[in-house]
């Protein structure tokens, strides 16, 4: 599912025109990030919690040459669902 499709399964859902529903897709995406931006975990009850990780500095390999490469520090976006599609 596209962000297009999301938007249209919510109008339907929610019975909203689809700019309504795509201003609340759209604010519910800004949102998102700016927590996330900030370092803030985001949990939305019935799927699941956003929270951000700080990923350490390693070394990695080059698969063509195998030569070492520095891998820097990052910050990496992590979910855990809270929902089973099962």
């Amino acid at each position: 599912m596209n962000k297009a499709q999301l938007v249209e399964a919510v109008a339907l859902d929610a019975n909203l025109t689809k700019i309504e529903a795509r201003k609340a897709v759209d604010a519910l995406i800004r949102v998102t990030v700016q927590s996330l931006r900030e370092g803030e975990r985001l949990t939305i009850t019935g799927l699941g919690t956003f929270s951000v990780q700080q990923k350490a500095e390693r070394v990695g390999r080059n698969p063509r040459t195998g030569a070492p490469v520095k891998i820097p520090p990052r910050k990496v976006i992590k979910f855990r669902p809270t929902v089973d599609i099962e």
